[in-house]
């Protein structure tokens, strides 16, 4: 199987043992934002199910990790990086419990 797959996401999410759903409602923490850097990462691999996540959410990771200055200057603000954990978050519980 081809890397990264759904246990990555989950494995990544689980580290920080809680439920993302609702991330996009605390405050700041260093560990979202480092968790944001991770996951952008992870997005940003070639793989089989990153091709078949939701294109925003891979564009996002591509876009921010190049520097792109709109995209960076959005995810500087922590409710919209929180979001998008929490966006991801749900998507991938989502799929889980779908069997994939």
């Amino acid at each position: 199987m081809q890397k990264p797959d759904i246990l990555d996401y989950l494995d990544l999410f689980g580290q920080y043992g809680k439920d993302f759903g609702e991330a996009y409602l605390e405050p700041e923490d260093e560990r979202f934002r480092f968790l944001f850097d991770q996951l952008c990462r992870l997005l940003a691999r070639p793989s089989d199910f990153n091709l078949s996540l939701p294109e925003p959410f891979r564009t996002t990771a591509h876009r921010y990790l190049a520097g792109d200055q709109a995209t960076v200057a959005h995810m500087r603000i922590v409710e919209n990086r929180h979001f998008m954990l929490s966006d991801l978050y749900d998507y991938i519980r989502l799929r889980r419990r779908m069997g994939d």
